[in-house]
């Protein structure tokens, strides 16, 4: 059972850290929809580096609950369209 908490807690940090490089903001600078995309990210990003240090820590429920909300985070901006992405495997669109 370790062995898969592991390997699923891995699979996770590296599908956050993809849907990281791809959600980019979909709006205006200046938009409140901007701001919105801008605080998603940055949950998403401070949940990612969470599970890092987790990770390391080798509390791999811990971890793989911080990707799993960090990528829920950037699944919802995805969905509200504060984002544009085209990657229906990273994200519900």
């Amino acid at each position: 059972m370790p062995a898969d908490l592991y390997e699923k807690t891995i699979r996770y940090e590296k599908l956050l850290a993809a849907a990281l490089e791809k959600a980019v903001p979909s709006s205006i600078e200046a938009s409140h929809m901007r701001a919105v995309a801008d605080d998603y990210r940055r949950m998403a990003d401070a949940y990612h580096k969470d599970g890092l240090h987790f990770l390391e820590s080798e509390d791999y429920v811990n971890a793989l609950a911080s990707f799993s909300y960090g990528h829920a985070w950037l699944d919802a901006g995805a969905k509200l369209g504060v984002f544009d992405v085209d990657d229906d495997i990273l994200f519900t669109i």
